[in-house]
């Protein structure tokens, strides 16, 4: 059952990312122009506020999936009941501790944001924070069960129910767009599915899965180790949102809403490029687990990483390839007027986030390992010479400055700094790596400059020569990708559920 859920989570991983790729596609420019710039870069300048609360997790949810799975290989099984307890209690009280967290920044609103928006734009501010503080306070508490499925490897309901989420969520917020409502009824409708969801993890936990809940006394000594474990996952937490977070808030505070929306823009489409990674890697951490509690090898961990890290650039450079060729025409299309910045400032974030991307079963081989204190302490220190970087360029440059900032730290860290790491002190076998992507690189990069060259002659004046192109593209690539890039594993990989999918119909 285990590899089966784990094939069917990498897929539905990706039917919900096309998805979400769609509709981002469709959905958000209607958003953005129904909405306005302004109105958009409020509403994504407070939910950045907000996010930052969301580090008040400390790393648990992760530790919730280690420790289960580790629970599970040793058949512990009563072991694990009462840690669902204790979690549960201390996500409760981190709930009411977000909540007095949030009342300081809704009293700070004016004083924070008041030299760049009106009056109006601080009276929403508020009720916004307000809606997303109550959302963030229930999340806490119910997170607990939505680990404990993903720790089981049960990753097909996971991701139906997701993808059930994305299009009621979209239709109800079409037409509550229709109808003139903006980022208040945005909030008030994600927060109404968030809470469905989390309330059907429950269920599913309590009535499919027979999971007990079992409240005895606290275990401290359990806590403190699992605290260790965490420290650095909560670390790495602070680094993203310094990275991800940040660059809204100094722009709030120094430009205005305006810049906040471009940059917010390009934050969406990072978010989805990350997406398309973390796929297939976000399944992984409980069988790394397994393996490190199994005492595997070096060499088979680090085939592990190899491998997924080829079938995450087989997604990754198709993108960029994409992305570079026909980014700023597709800006202009689907965003329209005001967002030309974030062409420039999407490109910065994907060339940056590439090597990362495709290492990122790295980060899920520490976690197992119970070795993140490297990384997570390298992070922070380099987040926040990027914040430091952000207010600087940001006052001289605005969103563009900010993205320079984030993508010359995202390069240090992991691009030079983290490699070196991986090879010399956890043992995996970077150069055999990298000869692999080096490899499957020749195509991307010839038929990247190829078609660089090919669209300076032509000019792309609306959606179907933006279509056509895109189409050219990729009748180009994805061929000779397939024949010169991957290999018979990958292929294999791509084909079976295709073979599997076209057997049953034809039966």
């Amino acid at each position: 059952m285990g590899v089966s859920q784990l094939k069917a989570g990498a897929i539905l991983n990706y039917i919900v990312l096309g998805l979400n790729s769609l509709i981002g596609l469709l959905y958000m420019p209607y958003m953005l122009r129904v909405m306005g710039q302004s109105e958009y870069g409020l509403y994504s300048l407070v939910a950045s506020v907000i996010a930052y609360l969301t580090i008040m997790d400390f790393g648990f949810g992760n530790a919730i999936i280690r420790y289960t799975a580790k629970f599970r290989a040793e058949g512990k099984l009563q072991e694990q009941y009462s840690m669902f307890g204790m979690f549960l209690i201390l996500y409760s009280v981190i709930g009411g501790l977000s909540l007095c967290a949030g009342s300081v920044l809704y009293f700070n609103v004016d004083d924070l944001f008041g030299d760049t928006m009106t009056a109006v734009e601080l009276s929403r501010a508020k009720i916004l924070m307000l809606l997303m503080l109550f959302n963030l306070a229930i999340t806490f508490p119910l997170s607990v069960f939505g680990s404990i499925i993903t720790a089981y490897e049960d990753f097909i309901f996971q991701k139906a129910a997701m993808i059930v989420r994305i299009l009621l969520n979209t239709a109800v917020m079409i037409i509550l767009l229709k109808y003139g409502y903006k980022a208040i009824a945005m909030v008030i409708v994600q927060t109404f599915f968030n809470i469905a969801i989390l309330l059907l993890n429950y269920f599913y936990c309590k009535y499919k899965m027979s999971i007990h809940i079992v409240f005895g006394k606290f275990q401290w000594k359990f806590l403190r180790e699992v605290a260790v474990y965490s420290f650095w996952i909560f670390l790495n937490a602070i680094m993203d949102r310094i990275y991800w977070s940040t660059g809204q808030f100094v722009l709030g505070a120094f430009v205005g809403t305006t810049a906040v929306a471009v940059f917010a823009v390009a934050i969406h489409l990072q978010s989805m490029y990350m997406s398309f990674s973390t796929a297939i890697s976000g399944v992984f951490l409980p069988r790394l687990t397994a393996m490190v509690a199994n005492h595997s090898s070096d060499s088979e961990i680090s085939d592990l990483f190899i491998r997924t890290g080829r079938m995450q650039y087989v997604v990754i450079a198709f993108l960029l390839s994409g992305f570079i060729l026909f980014g700023r025409s597709f800006f202009h299309l689907w965003a329209g007027e005001g967002y030309e910045d974030a062409y420039i400032i999407t490109l910065l974030f994907f060339g940056a986030l590439t090597i990362p991307l495709i290492q990122n079963v790295g980060i899920a081989v520490l976690q197992a390992r119970n070795q993140m204190r490297f990384r997570s302490i390298l992070y922070v220190i380099i987040a926040i010479c990027s914040l430091g970087g952000q207010v600087i360029l940001a006052k001289h440059f605005g969103a563009v400055g900010c993205a320079i900032a984030i993508a010359c730290a995202l390069l240090i860290g992991q691009g030079m700094v983290m490699n070196v790491y991986y090879s010399r002190v956890q043992k995996l076998n970077i150069s055999a790596f990298w000869k692999e992507i080096a490899k499957m690189s020749i195509t991307p990069v010839v038929i990247t400059l190829t078609g660089i060259y090919a669209i300076a002659n032509f000019k792309l004046s609306g959606v179907f020569d933006f279509i056509v192109a895109v189409l050219i593209f990729a009748l180009f690539y994805i061929p000779a990708f397939w024949v010169f890039s991957m290999n018979t594993y990958e292929r294999k990989l791509v084909l079976s559920p295709i073979v599997s999918i076209y057997k049953r119909v034809t039966r």
